[in-house]
């Protein structure tokens, strides 16, 4: 994957700016339509988000899974509907797909605001401040980003289209921020597990931070598998399925998938990254931007319901 997924400088919409030059939005809004149309990935470099502040979130949340497995499952995420999927994942409770084992993998899903009875991991103090702050810049980031999509495709109503996701973070939408680990491989592993299977993503797009450590791959376009290098300080972006749908399959949700380290040392490491599933608002109707009715409509709820429906191995 190497030289395929291009490296796209956010500059002109990095999150510092106030004063934009709407001149040069249209050729970066283009600039993504094109790689999300062919590719369905893009690194994006000159965001806004420091590499500082993920780092300093994987330092938090190691403190969060360093801790007893009794003092974790305080926080389990619920397996009922009646509350937001908050909380702490074992490692293999999430599969990718159905020919595989459980994910090697834990991860704690962050999905605001918080329902009834759910709280923040109080033995980390400060994981509650931190992870919300993240959470509310990768929500100002995904908003350019989106924008700059609506621009891309042409919508003749782009705040409409962005007022679908006004409830991010507020209320009745599904956007999660993911703090991921993915533990050394231990030596009794099977050949059919991985640290995470072939999948695409469910949402509208996926912002990825990383620690460097090897493992993410993605498939091109003859349906091969490549290993997507790491690029220094960037934010590695992805179509979901319901942009695909909603976009009537003008842009991509590429299959991807993260494998066991192949050298021995990488073995014995751990993996961390921290993802940002965005979603449009619950009652959000995905009828295709195009007007071309190509898909019929559904809503944003549904079409989470009918993924969780086999993704998960307690559900």
């Amino acid at each position: 994957m190497e030289g395929l997924i291009p490296v796209v400088d956010f500059s002109p919409y990095n999150l510092s700016k106030v004063d934009v030059n709407e001149v040069d939005l249209q050729p970066l809004a283009d600039d993504l339509v094109h790689t999300f149309a062919t590719v369905g990935f893009v690194y994006l470099v000159n965001t806004g988000i420091q590499k500082e502040q993920w780092e300093e979130l994987f330092t938090v949340a190691d403190r969060f899974f360093d801790l007893p497995l009794s003092v974790k499952e305080k926080y389990s995420r619920p397996q009922d509907k009646s509350r937001n999927r908050h909380g702490w994942v074992c490692v293999a409770r999430e599969r990718s797909n159905l020919e595989t084992l459980g994910n090697l993998k834990e991860a704690f899903d962050i999905v605001m605001p918080l329902s009834e009875g759910q709280t923040w991991p109080t033995e980390v103090p400060e994981f509650e401040e931190k992870f919300v702050k993240f959470y509310e810049n990768c929500r100002r980031l995904d908003m350019r980003i989106l924008e700059l999509i609506g621009r891309g495709l042409h919508i003749p109503d782009v705040a409409g289209f962005l007022d679908m996701f006004r409830y991010m973070g507020r209320g009745a939408n599904s956007t999660t921020l993911s703090s991921l680990r993915y533990p050394p491989v231990p030596d009794d592993v099977s050949e059919k597990q991985m640290r995470c299977g072939e999948h695409t993503d469910w949402g509208a797009i996926t912002l990825l931070f990383q620690d460097g450590v090897p493992g993410l791959e993605v498939m091109n376009a003859d349906g091969d598998y490549k290993p997507a290098p790491y690029v220094p300080d960037s934010v590695l972006v992805n179509i979901g399925d319901m942009l695909q749908r909603w976009s009537a399959d003008k842009l991509l949700s590429t299959k991807h998938r993260v494998v066991m380290p192949t050298s021995e040392a990488e073995r014995k490491s751990a993996r961390r990254s921290i993802a940002f599933f965005t979603h449009p608002d619950e009652n959000t109707k995905l009828v295709c931007l195009d007007g071309s009715n190509k898909y019929d409509p559904i809503t944003a709820k549904q079409h989470v319901e009918q993924k969780l429906k086999w993704s998960y191995l307690d559900s």
